[in-house]
């Protein structure tokens, strides 16, 4: 519970900081990037704080080029 606080503290501080600057030079766009990320990283952060799992980029990449390379091994022996 009070990890998921300072995380909501931390991305708290972090809007404070970021956001007015970005709207007073009129950038919406950015801002709308920058939230979007800051909401997705704050929502990993949550889930990991939770023991949930969570699945890794790098999993489905191995599934992918596992066949690949396989076939090169194979080609190579």
């Amino acid at each position: 519970m009070w990890v998921i606080a300072g995380i909501l503290l931390v991305a708290t501080l972090i809007i404070v900081l970021e956001v007015p600057p970005l709207l007073e030079k009129k950038q919406k766009k950015e801002s709308w990037v920058f939230s979007l990320l800051l909401l997705f990283g704050v929502g990993l952060s949550i889930a990991e704080s939770l023991d949930l799992n969570i699945p890794n980029p790098l999993d489905w990449i191995a599934i992918i080029y596992k066949p690949l390379s396989d076939l090169i091994m194979s080609l190579l022996k």
